[in-house]
């Protein structure tokens, strides 16, 4: 994972703002991401910890040194495909999570965390620009309707697993979605 010592090597990077003057004229993004040179510093500062508190503090278990360690080693189509192995969105989660997952960070309990969020952050505008975040329409529509109450991250999450739904037997639907797998009794 990343670099051996990187912890030790590199200071954490935190991603810029642009001046307040500059935002009150628009409704852009303000936020200023890392380069494509500061994530990979970044990414050398995951240490190959062991247990990675950083995936269980994480409220979606990413999986956080896998990306990262891509990152490192400049592989970013892999690490999209890591990132939305257990992430359904994250345009979101990489911009206004509370990064929970960098308060768990080992690297932490003896410096700055590693830069987890402008990490995620990073990899999807990478992803963006690249072309690589294409629509996913389930393979097979059944022809339901159901309808998903809330239009947040979760919502759109849960819209999205809905199309993925897979009849089984005993009329239960399962629902892969992400890193869950839950039985819903079915109305039809």
């Amino acid at each position: 994972m990343g670099k051996v010592t990187g912890f030790m090597e590199f200071e954490r990077i935190e991603e810029g703002y642009k001046p307040v003057t500059e935002r009150l004229k628009n409704y852009s993004e303000f936020v200023i991401g890392l380069t494509d040179e500061q994530a990979k510093t970044q990414g050398a500062r995951c240490m190959d910890c062991g247990t990675p508190f950083c995936n269980s503090g994480c409220p979606v278990n990413n999986i956080i040194p896998d990306f990262n360690d891509l990152v490192y080693h400049g592989d970013w189509k892999n690490a999209i495909e890591t990132l939305h192995s257990t992430n359904n969105f994250p345009e979101f989660t990489g911009r206004i999570c509370p990064a929970p997952c960098e308060a768990a960070c080992v690297v932490n309990f003896n410096g700055d965390a590693v830069g987890i969020k402008s990490i995620e952050h990073a990899i999807i505008d990478r992803a963006w620009a690249e072309g690589w975040v294409q629509p996913q329409p389930a393979k097979v529509k059944t022809g339901k309707k159901v309808a998903v109450i809330g239009a947040g991250p979760a919502g759109l999450a849960a819209s999205q697993c809905a199309g993925q739904m897979r009849p089984v037997n005993s009329g239960k639907l399962l629902v892969l979605c992400s890193t869950s797998i839950a039985f819903f009794q079915s109305p039809w």
